[in-house]
């Protein structure tokens, strides 16, 4: 056969995941698919990713974005990476709806920061809230990234597991609206 009669393998799908304000358990889910990550390989290839550990995300054509923006860096990040992405999916409770961090949204920030930073026991007399240039600036309230971004889709769950994640990006590879059944959405 003429190398002119091979057809071109498809092009592989870019795939870029990041986190914001959560426990990192999102990514530690997609780890979770296991060895259907190699399956996964042959459909996509990563970019910015703990799988490749690309600080920065290029053009993408899938992003998975997992955890809520509490603070001004949170904001940069989540915007940089919503225009390097196609199509941008908020996993997890925390991105979906500010999850746990979201907590504090109910007490005031200046009463937390003294709490933490100045009355608790046991710190170090004079010790004062961190003012620090480095220090990204703490948002009054956690949001979800719904709330600063356009999102096309939401896999929920607190994780959700591998299987639900494996059944998510297999529908969206094949083309169709992912759809998850009973008993793979779960908030444990």
């Amino acid at each position: 056969m003429s190398t002119a009669a091979v057809a071109a393998p498809p092009r592989k799908l870019r795939v870029a995941t990041t986190s914001l304000a959560g426990c990192f358990g999102c990514h530690m889910s997609f780890l979770d698919i296991d060895e259907r990550l190699l399956d996964l390989l042959e459909f996509v290839e990563f970019d910015r990713s703990p799988i490749t550990d690309i600080k920065h995300c290029g053009p993408c054509d899938i992003g998975i974005i997992e955890g809520g923006v509490c603070n001004a860096e949170n904001v940069h990040v989540l915007r940089e990476f919503r225009a390097n992405c196609k199509i941008l999916i908020a996993m997890g409770a925390c991105s979906v709806n500010g999850g746990l961090p979201a907590q504090r949204n109910n007490l005031d920030l200046r009463d937390i920061l003294v709490a933490v930073y100045v009355t608790e026991t046991g710190l170090a007399r004079g010790t004062q809230i961190p003012n620090d240039p480095e220090l990204p600036l703490p948002l009054n309230q956690v949001h979800p990234i719904h709330e600063i971004v356009t999102v096309d889709y939401f896999l929920p769950g607190c994780p959700p597991s591998g299987d639900a994640i494996w059944k998510f990006l297999t529908d969206l590879l094949a083309g169709h609206t992912p759809h998850l059944g009973h008993g793979l959405i779960h908030y444990d």
